[in-house]
């Protein structure tokens, strides 16, 4: 299995004004002459690790991380003002002006591959390849499947059960539209008790190696309110996309290189989902992972991650 690469700092940080409102946080390190790379995080609202960094040789490559904008130490944050798809990918070009980057490396996981994607579609001049881990193409059937009662509730019906437990009978029969409504509104107490319901949720489910069946507690109130604000208003909103869009459009990047990883026993992101996006994609190479689930910091993904990252760079240095 190979490891994470070692702990390092960033060279620099910086906060780019892409708005009236908005100043996102972006960091860059490794080598600044080596092959570009931006990882987009998950979430969406969840913010990026330190530990993203260490998917990537330092050596080859130049690492540009962000919070997007309305979450993390980007500002303001939590935020869903301003917040959508066009506004996303703008942030993604303004950081690449930003850099003098040409082309890319596009990289992400979970909601991350879906914002790698709709970039990708919108810019593929400027996209070198992509690294995919945990494909979410933001489709009603996806969402069906994390919010309403027949999906990955069937596997984990007492985390379900407390998702549910903010809402009222009548608000349980649509949970995505109350849960934004409770997170956007200006009752402050019930927005963050939804809040944190909405990340232990997801928290929860997210992987088959470091088990939180015992978490009654977020680690950090701020990341859970990014998180939970940013997500519903995407998902209430259908990602600010047309149902299919990724997946019709993906002739615009069907000519680049990318990796697709995906744990079999991911409950956050289907499987059959990464599946439909390598059978539409002939120069993606799907790789599924046969003991993981949906985090990027499982064994199994870790090594398929650094590695994908190490077959990547030696393809772009070879053409």
């Amino acid at each position: 299995m190979k490891p994470l690469y070692p702990k390092i700092l960033p060279n620099a940080t910086h906060f780019i004004e892409v708005s009236e409102q908005h100043q996102i946080y972006v960091e860059s390190s490794g080598n600044p002459a080596g092959i570009p790379v931006i990882y987009c995080h998950g979430g969406p609202g969840a913010g990026a690790s330190s530990d993203f960094r260490r998917y990537f040789n330092p050596e080859i490559y130049h690492i540009i991380l962000f919070d997007q904008r309305g979450c993390g130490r980007s500002l303001p944050s939590p935020s869903v003002e301003g917040v959508d798809m066009v506004s996303m990918i703008a942030d993604m070009e303004k950081i690449r002006q930003f850099f003098t980057v040409d082309k890319w490396l596009v990289t992400g996981g979970s909601w991350g591959t879906t914002l790698s994607l709709a970039y990708g579609q919108s810019y593929p001049q400027h996209c070198l390849g992509f690294i995919l881990r945990g494909v979410f193409l933001a489709t009603q059937v996806e969402y069906d499947w994390l919010y309403r009662a027949n999906g990955v509730a069937k596997f984990f019906p007492e985390y379900y059960q407390d998702f549910l437990l903010p809402l009222n009978e009548q608000q349980k029969r649509d949970p995505l539209s109350a849960y934004y409504q409770l997170v956007t509104s200006d009752n402050e107490v019930a927005a963050i008790a939804a809040c944190k319901a909405w990340y232990l949720y997801e928290d929860r489910m997210s992987s088959i190696e470091h088990q939180a069946d015992s978490k009654q507690e977020v680690d950090d109130p701020h990341i859970a309110h990014c998180l939970a604000m940013q997500s519903a208003h995407f998902f209430y909103h259908n990602s600010f996309m047309a149902e299919g869009q990724l997946l019709d459009n993906i002739h615009r990047i069907n000519h680049l290189p990318a990796f697709i990883l995906h744990g079999r026993y991911d409950m956050i992101c289907q499987l059959d989902i990464a599946y439909q996006l390598a059978n539409a994609w002939p120069t993606a190479q799907l790789q599924i992972l046969p003991v993981a689930g949906h985090s990027g910091f499982e064994r199994q993904t870790i090594d398929a991650f650094c590695q994908a990252a190490d077959k990547m760079a030696e393809f772009i240095g070879n053409h």
